[in-house]
Formats: structure tokens, C-alpha cells, sequence
């Protein structure tokens, strides 16, 4: 059943959504699991469906929709079954490319925004850093002036989503080196062929095999002064914000990757043979399946609603984290019962839910870990 939310614009996102996953990602995502990233004419395409720009203002090529719409977008995306190909376009459209939209003046934005919507420009945010994980104010990134007219970058940056694919990179660095804690930081646009930034290597993963996910080095990397991004000092502020999309479309995923899980092992477990009959056969296998579909629907349901509350500008912080820990936890608890009611068939690659069980462990770490998410919640009671 649709949400409440939905209109008729959200339904024909959805089903176009549907057919890309259908027509255009499952025939090829096994390829892209070998080659360890997705190739850079399906983020164009995506542009071309109008995937990137859903959020962003008409004037420069986007459609001017809202956080349930973007929900909606990746929720369906995510049932293709291949986290590694779902994650590098989300963080392209919903977790690096908002910093400009959000924080960039018209310059940045004319230069820039156009060709992030059309999926000609990729991008990738690069704040985590190897030894800071969830403590973004611990970073280390350094950002000093040079005269007036630059900003020269020295640190390293971990775990960066679309971090070999990008063009443009939106950078948080420590440009007051007095000040304590979240203090001090500031956002900056760096674009690929920058003297001084190096990607340091390509990371092998456990699961988002066909996510492109780099190691960054920043060598006295000297940027323009133009490309500071928002205010000076005050980056730790639109990092937070961002946050907060990032984890309202990463939980929409984790649903629709559950979704996705309890319908592959429902028709297993209707053919599987055991036991003079079938697997569902059995009352424990049946109720587990629809333990974990009434766990999800209601995940579903807390989705929608912390988005349609972003949609009003409501201050939604609590239920975000919230949804955040909910789901991150939920899709992992779908695909380990998945996994055991596949029996050996889970164990091996050429399963799906072996796939989507090592993809799915993330969630619970990225953009905010669980423990973190629950503090927040902590915090506003």
C-alpha cells in the first residue's frame, strides 16, 4: 500500500524508478560487482531520469520535490538487491551535491549544480577521516590561508563514497586550529585535477562491492579562495544538517533492501523441499517471515513520516536518529533470519541474500552508527 503522503508525482517517480531497476540495473550489476564500481554512464542516465535533481530548484535543471519524494526514489531503487550500486548515486544526490545546493553561493551553484543534476559531474563528501569515524569535530584536516586569495589543505580522508569516480569534492578541514571541538570547521570545494589531492588508494570492502569507496590524500593541495563553501568556521553545522538527509534516504533504502530480502526468501522457502513438504510449510518459518514484514512495514511507516515532518520543516532530529537506528539494526536482523532459512544456499555468492547480507551490515555503521543514533534520541527526552 502507498503511503498516505504519496501523490501521483511520487507514484510515477516510483515506477520509473522501477523500470531503471529492472531494465537497466539487474542485467549488468554482477559486472559492476567485478569491477569494483559502477561506470559513469549510469549516473548519467540517472541524470537523464531526473534521479539527481528531484530536490534541487527548477532554474537549474531540477524539479523542486521534497524529502518524501526522495524517500520514495531510493526505497525503490534499493530493491535492486546491489547496496554497492545503490549507495554511490545516493551519495552523489543526497549527501555530497545538497552541501551545494544548501551552502554554495549562485556562482558555485551555476558552475556546479547543472551538471550534478544531469549526472555529468559526480560527486563525493569527504569528512571521515581515518582514525575519527562518527566524531566528526575530532578531524584533523587542515585548512590555512595563503595570502587572499587561497586555501591550501593538508590531511587525509577515509571510507569516501565515489571517492576514485568523483570530479568534485565537498571537503571539511579545521581552519581555526585554536578552536576546540566542532569549532573551526569549514567546507570546501575541490575539484579532482588539484595539485596536491591524491587519491591514496581504493578500498577492498566486505560488502558495496560495486561501490567505488577511495582513501583521499591532501598535499599542500591548494584550492581558490572562491571555493570555500558557506560560512568560514561554521561547518560543523551543515555537516549536521546534511546528516540528517543522509540517514532519512539511507534508512529508505534499508527498507526497501528488506523488502526486497523477505520477498527472494518467501519464494525460496515456498519451493524449497524438507521434511515431506515445503519450508513454508512449517508454522516457525512462516512466522518468522511475517514477524520480520510487520517489523519492516512499521519501519516503512516511521519513514514516511519523518520524511512528510522534513517536508514541513519540522525539526525532526529525534525521529531521524530514531529511524536511523531502527532501520540500520532491522535490515540486518531481515538478512541474518534470510540467510538461515536459505540454509547453505545463503552461504553462496551466487545467492542474492548472501550478497545483500554483507551489503546491508553497513547501514548500522554509516552515517552515524547505531550507539550514536540512540544518544541522540537519549538526548531529546
Amino acid at each position: 500500500m502507498d503511503p498516505i503522503y504519496f501523490t501521483d508525482e511520487h507514484r510515477m517517480l516510483r515506477d520509473t524508478a522501477a523500470r531503471f531497476v529492472r531494465d537497466e540495473v539487474v542485467p549488468e550489476a554482477d559486472a559492476w560487482e567485478e569491477a569494483g564500481e559502477v561506470p559513469r554512464d549510469k549516473f548519467r542516465r540517472m541524470g537523464e531520469l531526473g534521479f539527481f535533481g528531484i530536490r534541487y530548484p527548477e532554474q537549474y535543471g531540477g524539479s523542486g520535490m521534497n524529502a518524501i519524494a526522495s524517500a520514495a526514489l531510493w526505497e525503490e531503487l534499493a530493491k535492486c538487491g546491489y547496496g554497492g550500486f545503490t549507495i554511490g548515486p545516493m551519495v552523489h544526490g543526497e549527501m555530497a551535491s545538497p552541501h551545494l545546493a544548501r551552502y554554495g553561493n549562485d556562482a558555485q551553484k551555476e558552475k556546479y549544480l547543472p551538471g550534478v543534476i544531469a549526472g555529468e559531474t559526480v560527486t563525493a563528501i569527504a569528512v571521515t577521516e581515518p582514525d575519527g569515524g562518527s566524531d566528526v569535530a575530532a578531524l584533523r584536516t587542515r585548512a590555512r590561508r595563503k595570502g587572499n586569495d587561497a586555501w591550501v589543505l593538508n590531511g587525509a580522508k577515509m571510507f569516501i563514497t565515489n571517492g576514485a569516480l568523483a570530479d568534485v569534492y565537498f571537503v571539511a578541514a579545521r581552519t581555526d586550529p585554536d578552536a576546540k571541538g566542532s569549532r573551526g570547521l569549514s567546507m570546501f570545494i575541490v575539484e579532482k585535477d588539484t595539485p596536491g589531492l591524491r587519491i591514496a588508494r581504493k578500498l577492498d570492502k566486505h560488502g558495496w562491492r560495486s561501490s567505488d569507496t577511495a582513501e583521499l590524500s591532501f598535499e599542500d593541495c591548494e584550492i581558490p579562495a572562491e571555493n570555500l563553501l558557506g560560512e568560514e568556521n561554521k561547518g560543523f553545522y551543515a555537516i549536521m544538517d546534511n546528516f540528517q538527509n543522509e540517514r532519512l534516504v539511507g534508512s529508505a533504502a534499508a527498507v526497501g533492501e528488506s523488502l526486497k530480502a523477505i520477498e527472494i526468501t518467501t519464494d525460496y522457502v515456498k519451493t524449497r523441499k524438507a521434511f515431506g513438504g515445503t519450508l513454508w510449510d512449517k508454522q516457525v518459518v512462516r512466522h518468522k517471515l511475517a514477524t520480520l514484514a510487520m517489523k519492516v512495514e512499521a519501519g516503512r511507516a516511521l519513514t514516511y513520516h519523518t520524511a512528510w515532518l522534513d517536508a514541513q520543516g519540522a525539526d525532526c532530529v529525534k525521529e531521524v536518529s530514531a529511524l536511523k537506528a531502527y532501520m540500520g539494526e532491522l535490515v540486518n536482523e531481515v538478512m541474518y533470519t534470510c540467510v538461515q532459512l536459505h540454509g547453505g544456499m545463503g552461504l553462496m555468492r551466487e545467492s542474492a541474500i548472501e550478497r545483500m547480507s554483507r551489503d546491508a551490515r553497513v547501514i548500522a555503521i554509516g552515517a552515524g552508527a547505531t550507539e550514536v543514533m540512540i544518544e541522540e534520541v537519549a538526548k531529546r527526552m
